[in-house]
C-alpha cells in the first residue's frame, strides 16, 4: 500500500505536490469513490485509480535533457500559440513535464521526466541542488558588486542564499560581461532579479549545468535521454546535504 499522491506521481501524472492538489480538488477516485483528503493509501496493482475519469496505469520512466531555445514556453501548451518544449521532443509519446522552469527569455539545460518522485526530489527547496548559468549583462560589474551576489542579496521576496560567481568573459567594446553564477535556490526569475539588484540587467541568460549534469555540446533545440548513471548522479546530488554558508 502506498500513499495516493505517491502512486500518482510515480505514474507520471504530475509532481507529488501537484498530485496533492488534484486529490484535494476532488478529481481523483479510487474504485469509483472520490478521495479528497491526503494520506489515503491504495494498491496500484489491485485498486482502480482514476484522475478526471482516466485510469492511471504504470508506464516506463523517462528522463530527458533538452537544450531549450530562447522564446520557448516551459509548458505543455500555450493559449497564445507560442512554441512550447513539447514541440522539441519528436517521437516522445509519453507525457513528460519539466523539472523546474526556464522562463521564456532564458535558454539552456532543461530536464523533463514523467517520474514525479524524481522531479520532486530535484526541486524541493531543502535539497539545494546547484544550477549554473552564464549571464551576459549590461556593463561590466565591479568585483564588489559580484561580492554582493556571493554573500546573498536582498530581493522583494527575501534574502537570497550565497551564490558562486566569477567572470566568464568581458567585452569592453560592447560594454558587457558574461558572468558564471551558480545558485542553490529556484525562485522565479531569480538570476535576472539578482543582476537587476546590482544595476547590471541581463541581456542573455543560459543555464549550462544542473547538479553535475552539463549540456556537453547538445545543440540548441535538441534533446537526449539521460543515462542511468546520470539519473543516479542527480538523485545523489539531491540527497546530499549542500551546506549554504550565511
Amino acid at each position: 500500500m502506498e500513499r495516493l499522491q505517491k502512486i500518482l506521481a510515480q505514474a507520471g501524472v504530475a509532481s507529488r505536490r501537484k498530485c496533492e492538489e488534484l486529490i484535494l480538488s476532488g478529481v481523483v477516485e479510487v474504485n469509483g469513490e472520490p478521495v479528497t483528503t491526503l494520506g489515503v493509501k491504495a494498491d496500484p496493482a489491485v485498486d482502480v485509480i482514476t484522475v478526471k475519469g482516466r485510469q492511471i496505469k504504470g508506464e516506463s520512466k523517462l528522463y530527458l535533457m533538452l537544450h531549450k531555445p530562447k522564446g520557448v514556453i516551459t509548458s505543455a501548451s500555450d493559449p497564445q500559440g507560442r512554441k512550447v518544449v513539447k514541440d522539441y521532443l519528436p517521437g516522445i509519446k509519453e507525457r513528460v513535464y519539466p523539472v523546474g522552469r526556464l522562463d521564456y527569455d532564458t535558454e539552456g539545460l532543461l530536464l523533463l521526466t514523467n517520474d514525479g518522485e524524481f522531479a520532486n526530489l530535484l526541486t524541493h527547496p531543502s535539497h539545494h541542488v546547484p544550477k549554473t548559468y552564464w549571464a551576459t549583462v549590461k556593463g561590466i560589474p565591479h568585483g564588489s558588486a559580484l561580492e554582493r551576489l556571493q554573500q546573498g542579496i536582498l530581493l522583494e521576496d527575501g534574502m537570497t542564499a550565497p551564490a558562486e560567481v566569477e567572470y566568464h568573459d568581458v567585452n569592453t567594446e560592447k560594454n558587457q560581461a558574461t558572468i558564471t553564477i551558480t545558485i542553490y535556490e529556484g525562485r522565479n526569475r531569480q538570476v535576472r532579479r539578482m543582476f537587476d539588484a546590482i544595476n547590471h540587467p541581463v541581456i542573455l541568460l543560459r543555464r549550462v549545468r544542473f547538479g553535475e549534469l552539463g549540456l556537453h555540446g547538445l545543440a540548441r533545440g535538441k534533446f537526449r535521454h539521460l543515462t542511468p548513471k546520470e539519473v543516479q548522479e542527480l538523485r545523489g546530488a539531491a540527497t546530499r546535504t549542500h551546506k549554504i554558508q550565511k
